[in-house]
């Protein structure tokens, strides 16, 4: 009997969830190139338009090291897309947070990522809340408050 982890079915699952990750950079970089930003710049400016964060917080949730999002975040600063503010709660933290255009630029960034909309639209709503809840456990997140939870986690999870 074949193991869980080489079984046809679940490398049939990865292959496809492969080819679902390489069709969302593939879209992001070629969004993200309209604006003359890179994918990696465009993935901190989506993640800051969700709420402002220190560095280190984005540097976690995007799973890579502190020192690129310094630069990243540098350069999105030159354009005028990112600021950097002192936290309320701690003023010995500095945020990094979107500017109004910052937020205009990841609103067109995201409304540019339609390869899965259409896909996601054919499915009914208790589809798409299955496929988001399965998602979210293989990810080791808290399971759905319920079929209206819109919670937003990672978006993106490479820079």
């Amino acid at each position: 009997m074949a193991s869980s982890r080489t079984d046809p079915l679940t490398l049939d699952v990865i292959e496809l969830i492969g080819g679902v990750v390489a069709r969302y950079h593939e879209e992001y970089d070629r969004a993200a190139a309209a604006h003359a930003l890179t994918g990696a710049q465009a993935r901190v400016l989506g993640l800051l338009s969700l709420e402002p964060m220190p560095m280190r917080k984005v540097a976690r949730r995007l799973k890579c090291e502190p020192s690129n999002i310094t630069g990243i975040v540098d350069r999105l600063e030159l354009r005028g897309l990112v600021e950097r503010r002192p936290d309320p709660a701690d003023r010995r933290v500095k945020l990094a947070a979107p500017t109004r255009d910052g937020l205009r630029t990841a609103r067109q960034l995201q409304d540019a990522l339609d390869f899965a909309r259409e896909p996601l639209a054919e499915l009914s709503e208790v589809e798409r809340t299955m496929l988001r809840d399965l998602l979210r456990r293989m990810l080791g997140e808290e399971p759905a408050a319920g079929p209206g939870d819109t919670r937003r986690t990672d978006p993106r999870k490479t820079a």
